[in-house]
């Protein structure tokens, strides 16, 4: 087998690996875009509960600092009764439902907040199948684009620069060459 037969294998394999990724860019885009949306949606969900958990938090804390200076200045009274100590018992019992639900809020939400990120693992997935077909198209890709001349593509390129004039532009039959000499 000749070094052109071999050569053309070679393109003719990169031609098609090439082709392979180009129809497979289209779906890695909306995988990655998919990843991107659920991702800014489980974001969204988790700074929408820790702000619900904040203000709970916030509420509890706010009643429990109001009990504590109530039975402070309860403790520093010489005349208690009775019924002040009995409504004081009924603040304190109120106080301890309401940090009951609290905690049982709080146990919810942070439960919310770890489903919220099942999106990790469909994501992984998605970016391990984006970055095998990379893998795949790498290695074509270097073995084509060092097979191709160097001087030619360094000239393509600065013709390519900057606007086109009609003197200056690539006639239809250069880029018939072009595309001739990558195996299209």
């Amino acid at each position: 087998m000749s070094d052109a037969s071999i050569q053309a294998i070679i393109r003719a394999d990169a031609a098609q690996i090439l082709h392979d990724v180009v129809d497979e860019l289209p779906d890695a885009r909306e995988r990655l875009a998919y990843v991107r949306s659920m991702t800014e949606q489980a974001a969204t969900k988790v700074l929408n509960l820790v702000e619900a958990a904040q203000d709970d938090a916030e509420a509890v804390r706010k009643k429990g600092r109001e009990l504590s200076d109530a039975l402070n200045r309860l403790a520093l009274s010489s005349n208690i009764s009775a019924d002040r100590a009995r409504a004081l018992m009924k603040l304190c019992a109120a106080y301890a439902a309401d940090a009951a639900s609290f905690a049982a809020r709080e146990k919810s939400l942070h439960t919310e907040i770890m489903m919220s990120q099942d999106f990790q693992d469909l994501s992984g997935q998605v970016i391990n199948k984006v970055s095998k077909m990379l893998e795949r198209a790498e290695p074509p890709l270097k073995d084509l684009v060092q097979s191709l001349p160097a001087p030619a593509a360094a000239a393509v390129s600065a013709e390519l620069g900057g606007v086109q004039t009609p003197d200056k532009a690539l006639k239809q039959d250069d880029v018939d060459d072009l595309l001739a000499s990558l195996g299209f």
